[in-house]
């Protein structure tokens, strides 16, 4: 390759690089092919820079062919719906034969999804050729600067590679910001909690649980709100605490290198809340675990993505996506799993890290319309997506009305839902016991077989049931029912019923 070519082909690099904000992902080892990824430009998606004599046309035909392949492997990796790449061939001349028809149109195969537009910057056809790039590139490219023959490629050469040195340290260091602390403090919280709540009664024992602060509705409708924090570091079970430990460890570390301690902190519970809230709107179910706020962690990283695309697909992007995916299908398929929990964390997590933006960068409207947005809809979820005719929503208002021994409104009440058609097994069950207290017994026999319609194996309905049948005298059906009760509160009232029955 002769001084002019070398200089011109690092000439454009630089020019590409440092006016037109590409970036250099790729140099091979003879420094004489280079890929730069635009960082602005929505049109022309990749250059593929090359110096090289050409020869013959079916050459550089074959040589197309292989840059359109390398190609289609990007744009599948970056998930791209298209990609377009401008293929440009520094030469002292031409093929030399006719070659017209390997370059007219741009190349493309397969679907039709990538797309190689290919330029010849040869000598004698200089001037043109930087006026066609400079109406592809919409940049008037330096023809004067660019005929000058005795420049220095060794120079420009080490510019442009500083340059991207420079590029690459910037972005290492995203990911290196800080140093992780909270992450192993709550890593060593959830193990204390797990083998204090073992010692006092049993992490997979639900009075245990609720006692430690887990997500239960009825205790959090009736004014304990601390419960869409707590839960966050208990877990139910050893293999629960050993896969969010270990989750926690991984993403939670990557997180808080990545945007810092106090950054982290603030996306860790944030997430935790959001997590409990929509777990608390969406299920009934007693909850516990860190799952939330690790979704969070997944939140934060896809916060990357749609900041930085690019580098996101170049690093982390795929293996993330498919954690989240993998996570979620998991959630759906597998019972017991809490994914209302799942998916608050991640779009907690998202928004949060969207408030606080990345380490030493500002983007202050940007943060404001995300705080603004964080803000409305935990509103929404909490008094808007909350409603107060939810049928555990009244059975926990109805519970608190029984224990205060005010029957009749609790009997009202559970009444007006079910007539309404927004009763479940529990109300019924608690219908019922308020027509106990009134003496209606045929009209809660009737509500109790309902809950237990609803609800097959709801042990206190049977029991209820049983001891109604029993007072009756049908001792057949009390005994029928007093077999399918697998556990109720009062054991020994239990025991002492089985008792009586087996005398008669």
């Amino acid at each position: 390759m002769m001084e002019r070519e070398q200089w011109m082909f690092w000439r454009l690099a630089q020019l590409f690089i440092q006016e037109l904000h590409y970036r250099l992902v790729r140099l091979n080892e003879d420094e004489n092919e280079i890929w730069l990824e635009a960082e602005r430009n929505k049109r022309i998606h990749f250059i593929r820079l090359i110096s090289t004599n050409l020869d013959w046309s079916n050459w550089l035909k074959r040589d197309i062919e292989k840059t359109w392949e390398q190609a289609e492997r990007l744009r599948k990796h970056l998930f791209k719906k298209e990609l377009n790449v401008v293929n440009i061939y520094v030469t002292q001349h031409p093929p030399v034969d006719d070659y017209d028809w390997v370059i007219e149109r741009p190349f493309m195969a397969g679907s039709g999804k990538t797309k190689v537009e290919t330029v010849i910057l040869a000598r004698e056809t200089a001037e043109d050729t930087f006026v066609r790039l400079g109406k592809h590139f919409e940049f008037a490219f330096p023809l004067s600067e660019m005929s000058f023959l005795e420049s220095d490629h060794i120079s420009l050469k080490e510019q442009v590679i500083h340059h991207a040195r420079e590029q690459e340290r910037e972005e290492r260091a995203l990911f290196e910001f800080g140093k992780p602390f909270f992450t192993y403090l709550f890593i060593a919280v959830q193990i204390f909690m797990f083998f204090l709540v073992e010692i006092k009664g049993g992490s997979t024992n639900v009075q245990t649980l609720i006692r430690f602060g887990a997500k239960y509705n009825p205790l959090i409708l009736s004014g304990e709100w601390w419960r869409f924090f707590t839960p966050i570091f208990l877990h139910i079970g050893i293999l629960h605490l050993i896969m969010n430990t270990l989750a926690l460890f991984y993403l939670g570390t990557a997180v808080e290198r990545i945007f810092g301690r106090l950054r982290f902190l603030w996306i860790y519970l944030f997430s935790g809340f959001t997590g409990s809230v929509a777990s608390f709107l969406f299920t009934d179910n007693l909850s516990a675990g860190a799952s939330g706020a690790i979704f969070g962690c997944f939140g934060a990283l896809l916060y990357i993505g749609v900041m930085n695309t690019q580098l996101f697909f170049r690093t982390i992007g795929t293996n993330v996506l498919f954690l989240i995916g993998i996570n979620l299908v998991f959630g759906f398929t597998v019972p017991g799993i809490d994914n209302a929990g799942h998916i608050g964390g991640l779009v907690g997590g998202f928004l949060a890290t969207g408030v606080v933006h990345f380490p030493k960068k500002r983007k202050w409207a940007t943060q404001f319309l995300f705080l603004v947005i964080a803000a409305i809809a935990v509103t929404l979820a909490l008094y808007g997506g909350y409603h107060a005719d939810r049928a555990d929503v009244i059975n926990a208002r109805a519970k608190k009305q029984i224990e205060n021994r005010e029957f009749e409104s609790a009997y009202d009440m559970l009444s007006q839902s079910i007539s309404q058609g927004k009763g479940d097994a529990v109300t019924y069950f608690q219908l019922a016991y308020t027509e106990i207290q009134f003496h209606k017994m045929e009209d809660a026999k009737k509500h109790l077989q309902k809950a237990i319609e609803l609800e097959p194996h709801f042990s206190e309905a049977h029991f209820n049931l049983a001891l109604l049948y029993y007072d009756e005298g049908n001792l057949e059906l009390a005994k029928e029912h007093a077999a399918k009760v697998e556990k109720v509160g009062d054991e020994q009232k239990f025991q002492d019923f089985i008792d009586k029955l087996e005398e008669q």
